[in-house]
């Protein structure tokens, strides 16, 4: 009798020959790279460094591509993208100390965001591990303490042998949802160290599924079935399950309107009927939404801004349905369902009834109405105006990354990005500097569609030596940069604060000879032409720089009435 455990797979005479007689001059660094290949990457991201040396030898030997930035930090955002285009591990290949820790703030924008970032740096030598103090160029006393409260999961290799196992495991723990980023941590003997051991092949790493439990749907269906003012908020974990389509049909089939969250942009069509689009700091959508008898949230934490700043306080029955457990009932007592957004829209689908309403369409066009008397009144006619002209200027389906910068608070709300997983922010962390080099990241994902990258004069700083990587690369990204002489939003904050501002003012250099100083065209534009300016760069192949100067203003908050 033959038990499934018994079964091995028989490796071919081949197979046996070439792993008998390995091919000469491979070192650790081989083993890192033929493991990344073999579990299905195409592309690495990072910057080398001294103890990296084995692994990008080891490149040269591979067929990955690479695509190296200038700054670790900057490295991170674009495999953050990547990964979040992709829905692949995007692996980032890091040195050891001050290589790894300027990563930090990236990887912290990928917990946040669920992107899921293979970082992998080196270590100091083997006989320095554990903090003993040997004075090695880069030693930290314990290295991955500085990543275990950013990264989903952290991984130490200790010898050649562990390589393939320790990537595979972070490779699984990066993909399985939520979707976040891990670390691996490799010493510099055993990159460079020669290796005998054969060339490592396929790996088996598939992600654990995080299925719902039955009667947790079941009451769930139920609840949505017999409820008299449904409604939906829309999460990341929407886009990232790529469950648009299944959100979109069970909507309709319970006739609830729809909000998505910042994270969650494109999620549900921005001008469906029932669509409440993303006005999330608005208090007449939370006010329906706290109206609603039984709301369901789905791929939502429904944190700080999903929440209007936790003004936001449900009177009705709470269904979350969440694949990171930490965020179940974490702001909000509700049925809690523990699963990856897809399965369980899929387990509602096969038992919710259909119910009708013919009074949300109209519930769901006044408060549209609300939202945009509310805008209309604060003379704010040049911020709509310049958000409108770059979405006229952006072909369907390109993608658009944005920096924390005063026109992406505006887009988080009024941006139509049409379609999913085609607009992204910095918001899970809140870094600057997010916006040019992930959009870099995202043309390296896919080549065949221009990329848009949105920042303030503040944020393109922190960025931008990444011109040189879009330059050398050939990369196809458009990079629309606000320039208002500083720090835009902390302007605006300080000065309703305290009445003046302080320390938020940046001497301008000038971005258009700057960009052409790298080989990159830039133009100087104007509200006026901006769309027209914006589109001819765009139409361009290659990377761009399209400078506006404009001192933009945000819309009035309403968490504060009261």
């Amino acid at each position: 009798m033959t038990h499934d455990h018994d079964l091995v797979l028989r490796p071919t005479a081949a197979q046996t020959e070439a792993a008998l007689d390995p091919p000469p001059g491979r070192n650790g660094g081989d083993l890192v790279v033929e493991t990344l290949s073999g579990l299905g990457a195409t592309t690495v991201f990072g910057l080398p460094g001294q103890h990296a040396l084995g692994m990008f030898d080891a490149l040269r030997r591979s067929s990955l591509q690479y695509v190296g930035l200038r700054v670790e930090n900057n490295a991170g955002f674009a495999a953050d993208a990547y990964g979040r285009i992709t829905g692949e591990a995007a692996p980032l290949l890091l040195s050891t100390g001050p290589g790894a820790l300027t990563s930090l703030a990236a990887l912290q924008e990928a917990r946040a965001a669920s992107a899921p970032v293979l970082a992998i740096s080196s270590q100091i030598p083997t006989a320095g591990l554990g903090g003993g103090r040997h004075g090695y160029l880069h030693e930290l006393p314990d290295q991955q303490a500085s990543f275990r409260g950013v990264v989903k999961s952290v991984h130490t290799v200790r010898s050649q042998s562990q390589i393939p196992s320790a990537l595979a495991a972070a490779w699984e723990s990066a993909l399985t949802a939520p979707h976040g980023p891990v670390w691996v941590e490799i010493p510099q003997d055993v990159l460079l160290a020669e290796t005998s051991l054969p060339v490592v092949t396929a790996m088996d790493a598939a992600p654990e599924e995080v299925v719902p439990r039955p009667e947790l749907t079941a009451v769930a269906a139920h609840l949505l079935s017999t409820a008299a003012r449904p409604a939906i908020i829309a999460g990341g974990g929407v886009v990232r399950a790529d469950a648009s389509g299944k959100l979109r049909l069970l909507a309709e089939r319970l006739d609830a309107p729809v909000v998505t969250t910042f994270g969650g942009k494109g999620a549900f069509p921005w001008n469906h009927p029932l669509s409440l689009q993303s006005w999330l700091e608005d208090r007449h959508t939370t006010d329906l939404l706290e109206d609603a008898d039984v709301l369901l949230v789905v791929g939502s934490g429904l944190g700080e801004l999903s929440s209007n700043y936790h003004t936001f306080k449900p009177r009705g029955r709470v269904i979350q349905i969440e694949a990171d457990l930490g965020k179940l009932e974490s702001n909000h007592p509700a049925l809690g369902i523990h699963a990856d957004a897809r399965l369980a829209l899929s387990a509602l689908l096969e038992t919710v009834d259909e119910r009708s309403d013919p009074t949300a369409p109209e519930r769901v066009r006044t408060l549209l109405a609300r939202v945009g008397e509310r805008i209309a009144g604060q003379e704010l006619t040049l911020e709509q105006d310049v958000l409108a002209s770059v979405r006229r200027a952006l072909p369907d389906g390109s993608p658009s990354f944005w920096d924390m910068t005063i026109l992406a608070y505006w887009a988080w709300s009024a941006f139509d990005p049409r379609g999913a997983n085609t607009m992204h922010s910095a918001q899970g962390a809140g870094g600057l500097g997010y916006g040019f080099p992930a959009a870099l990241g995202a043309a390296a994902a896919d080549p065949s569609r221009p990329v848009l990258a949105v920042s303030g004069d503040g944020g393109a700083l922190y960025s931008i030596a990444e011109l040189a990587t879009a330059k050398q690369y050939g990369l196809d990204v458009t990079w629309l940069i606000i320039d208002d002489g500083g720090y835009g939003i902390l302007r605006e904050y300080m000065t309703d604060a305290f009445g003046e501002a302080t320390a938020t003012e940046l001497a301008r250099p000038d971005y258009v000879a700057l960009a052409e100083s790298f080989g990159v065209p830039g133009i100087r534009t104007t509200p006026e032409s901006l769309a027209a300016d914006l589109s001819k760069a765009l139409a361009t192949p290659g990377p761009s720089v399209v400078l506006l100067p404009a001192v933009l203003r945000m819309f009035a908050p309403t968490h504060l009435d009261g």
